[in-house]
C-alpha cells in the first residue's frame, strides 16, 4: 500500500456498507500532565462502529523510557482482542497526534493494511456525520500474527553514529522552544537540550488548520523540510520527546517520496537522560 490516508467521505462510505475485515480503531491520547484519559473522550462521542485503542496498553511495560515499542506479542494480544486479523484493514484516527504513531507500529509489525483517517476526528466532527456514544460493542477476538520488519527503529548507537559521520540525517518534531531547550524538555529528571546536528521540524506545521487539521500536501511538507535544511532524500532518523510525534516527521517524509526512515525509538525521552551522550542549548536572544 502507498497511499496511506483514507478521507472522511470514503470511510464513511466503507462504514454503510458494513465491510466484515474492517476496524475503525480511536487512539486518541493525552499526554500524563493533562490528567485525563482518552478513554472518557471516547465514550462521550466516536466515529459508529469505533473502538479504542490505549497507547499505554501497546507500549513496552518494562522499559525505563516511555512509550517504547513493544514486543511482537505484546501487541499482536493487544490487536488482536480488538478483532484485527492478519487479513483486517484498519482505519486509525484520533483527535491530536498519536495516528501516526500507531501506523507505524503497525508497519514495524508487518501489517501494511492500514491507513490514517485525514483530518481525524475533527474533521469528522466538523462536517456534522454520525457519532456514536458509549462502550464499544464487544470485539470477537482474531488471531494476529506480528512479523516485526528489520531497518524501521534506529537506536542510540545509531544516533550516535549519525551526529558522529553525518550519514543520516536527524529530524526533531519538537517545539522550537522544546528543541532549544528554552523551556522543560516536558519529563521530571530529563535535561533540555537537542542533539548535536539535529535539524528541528516541529510537528504541527504539517498539520493545516484551516482544512479541519488535514495533513498537508508531500510538496508542502517537502517545503517545511527544505526550509529547515533538512536533507530527506538519504537516510533519515526522525525523533521527538518520547517517539510519538517524530512518526508524524516519518509519516511526511513517506509521502514526500522516501521510505529510508527510522524513528529513534526512545528519543528525547532516552538521550535526555544519558550522561554519555552530547546535547545542546541554544541560547535565548538578549
Amino acid at each position: 500500500m502507498t497511499d496511506w490516508l483514507i478521507q472522511t467521505e470514503d470511510l464513511s462510505s466503507l462504514l454503510a456498507d458494513r465491510p466484515g475485515n474492517l476496524v475503525v480503531l480511536d487512539c486518541s491520547w493525552y499526554l500524563p500532565e493533562a490528567g485525563k484519559h482518552a478513554w472518557d473522550d471516547f465514550v462521550a462521542g466516536h466515529i459508529p462502529g469505533a473502538r479504542f485503542i490505549d497507547l499505554g496498553d501497546i507500549s513496552d511495560p518494562d522499559s525505563p523510557y516511555v512509550n517504547m515499542l513493544p514486543t511482537a506479542d505484546l501487541f499482536a494480544r493487544q490487536v488482536g482482542r480488538l478483532g484485527i486479523g492478519n487479513d483486517t484493514d484498519v482505519v486509525i484516527y484520533d483527535a491530536g497526534y498519536v495516528s501516526c504513531r500507531l501506523w507505524w507500529m503497525f508497519r514495524t509489525f508487518g501489517h501494511a493494511r492500514v491507513r490514517i483517517l485525514d483530518g481525524g476526528w475533527r474533521k469528522w466532527k466538523a462536517e456534522g456525520r454520525p457519532i456514536e456514544t458509549g462502550e464499544a460493542k464487544p470485539a470477537e477476538a482474531r488471531r494476529f500474527d506480528a512479523r516485526p520488519l528489520a531497518g524501521r527503529v534506529a537506536t542510540l548507537d545509531d544516533v550516535r553514529a549519525a551526529i558522529e559521520t553525518g550519514c543520516a540525517t536527524i529530524v526533531d518534531a519538537r517545539t522550537a522552544a522544546r528543541f532549544d531547550g528554552l523551556e522543560g524538555s516536558g519529563y521530571p529528571g530529563v535535561a533540555s537540550g537537542y542533539m548535536p546536528g539535529a535539524v528541528n521540524t516541529p510537528w504541527a506545521r504539517f498539520f493545516d488548520a484551516e482544512r479541519n487539521f488535514q495533513f498537508v500536501s508531500p510538496e508542502k511538507a517537502r517545503a517545511v523540510f527544505e526550509e529547515a535544511q533538512a536533507d530527506i532524500d538519504g537516510d533519515v532518523i526522525t525523533t521527538c520527546g518520547s517517539g510519538v510525534t517524530a512518526c508524524i516527521l516519518g509519516f511526511m517524509i513517506e509521502r514526500a517520496g522516501n521510505p529510508h526512515w527510522r524513528l529513534y525509538d526512545g528519543s528525547w525521552h532516552e538521550w535526555g537522560q544519558r550522561e554519555d551522550v552530547p546535547k545542546r542549548v541554544r541560547q535565548a536572544a538578549p
